[in-house]
């Protein structure tokens, strides 16, 4: 198997297919569906993981999946029916903050571009959070302009493979990760959007270095990656060669509705903290300051809304460049509303004594102080995708403005300063 057997648009019908008739799962047999599955697997005696895989296995993982890949081609908005009913039978989640990366950005990749080999082998364990997933794409001079990545993936004389060299950075969870999605320049005398391909890498390489970044907060939640002689099958290919940016695409999409996008209750996040410290603190507030309060609250619900639509439109197919807004909109929020935060509590908000060097599996904005959040929610506006380059897409690809002059677009990369 030297490369994909279908096409993106085969796999999103892929999606909407499989033996079981979608039109009859309404809410009501979905509901017998998860009965079924806690009359067999009971969650107080079945241990975690076999309950997970059990879960998968029933097509109540990600219903609008196809079958066998842990769906049952049903429509997507149908998912929260199974949550709550399987959330109300006791039954444990997959702690989908932690595998976030598989689930947000490698899964939906996988699904469009994968062949069905792939899919099968990765899917299952990515979704259960047996095997956690990392993003290999930025680098130390291809963050903003990700296309000038110069990572080197070339054939390998010895078998049907590749050999990537190359150094990845800013790499969420690359200390925790059994796979990566990568993307490396395999043809160099291409245009830089044309050149590269995108890779399933293997962490557990001897050619993989994982070193931690230590940040503003004193963790090290990001890492770079070295990679040197890093040897990867033909069959961990997404994709054709060189038509990696492309499938990249489906990734940066997904990544900035999970980013952005999430749907979440009313005055929850980050403002939330705030107009709780508000309401039990009356003697921090000032007239200023309570403007501000509101004018943010009111932004903020206003993101909370444009999620859920974003999240319906989601249920309906593929994301569009609309996740850019939201995840824009996101950084801005949480950068004000953690400057707020410190500014309220006055002398109590400079305070920040948690220094030491630690490599936290997951980002926690509501369980420390607001000197953690104010310094943390600074790296929203680079995470994801830089800000300024958002704001590039929604001009050229929602509002249709011209383009930015791009005098590199048609140029070899081999031929472009660095």
């Amino acid at each position: 198997m030297s490369g994909p057997t279908t096409s993106p648009k085969d796999g999103a019908a892929a999606a909407r297919s499989g033996g079981t008739d979608a039109t009859a799962l309404d809410a009501d047999a979905l509901r017998r569906r998860v009965a079924d599955l806690l009359t067999t697997h009971d969650p107080a005696t079945t241990d975690r993981l076999d309950f997970l895989r059990a879960r998968f296995d029933a097509g109540l993982a990600w219903i609008h999946f196809p079958e066998g890949l842990g769906g049952l081609g049903a429509p997507r908005a149908l998912q929260q029916v199974v949550d709550q009913a399987l959330e109300a039978g006791g039954a444990p989640d997959n702690a989908p903050r932690r595998i976030g990366i598989g689930l947000g950005m490698a899964a939906p990749t996988l699904l469009r571009h994968g062949t069905d080999a792939q899919r099968r082998r990765f899917l299952r364990p990515l979704w259960t959070g047996e095997e956690v997933w990392c993003q290999l794409f930025s680098e130390p001079g291809a963050g903003s302009d990700l296309a000038a990545l110069a990572t080197r993936a070339t054939r390998d004389g010895e078998g049907d493979g590749w050999i990537v060299d190359g150094q990845k950075v800013w790499t969420s969870q690359a200390h925790l990760a059994r796979w990566g999605i990568l993307l490396a320049r395999t043809d160099p005398d291409l245009p830089k959007h044309r050149g590269i391909t995108y890779f399933v890498c293997d962490m557990t390489d001897p050619g993989v270095d994982v070193r931690p970044l230590r940040q503003i907060t004193g963790e090290a939640e990001f890492n770079e990656v070295f990679l040197t002689g890093v040897r990867i099958p033909d069959t961990h290919r997404l994709g054709g060669v060189g038509e990696g940016w492309q499938v990249a695409r489906t990734t940066l999409m997904n990544e900035r509705v999970a980013i952005g996008g999430a749907r979440v209750p009313r005055e929850s996040g980050m403002i939330g903290l705030v107009a709780d410290t508000w309401r039990r603190q009356p003697e921090l507030r000032t007239h200023d300051l309570h403007q501000r309060l509101l004018k943010l609250w009111v932004d903020a619900e206003a993101a909370r809304l444009t999620a859920e639509r974003l999240g319906r439109q989601l249920a309906l197919g593929q994301p569009g460049p609309e996740g850019s807004g939201m995840k824009l909109a996101f950084a801005r929020l949480n950068q004000e509303i953690s400057g707020l935060e410190v500014e309220l509590l006055a002398e109590e908000g400079l305070g920040y004594d948690d220094w030491t060097l630690t490599r936290p599996e997951l980002v926690d904005f509501t369980g420390r102080d607001a000197g953690y959040r104010y310094l943390r929610a600074k790296g929203n506006s680079i995470e994801g995708g830089t800000s300024e380059v958002l704001l590039n897409i929604i001009a050229e690809r929602v509002l249709g403005l011209p383009p930015e002059p791009r005098t590199d677009k048609d140029a070899a990369w081999k031929d472009l300063p660095r």
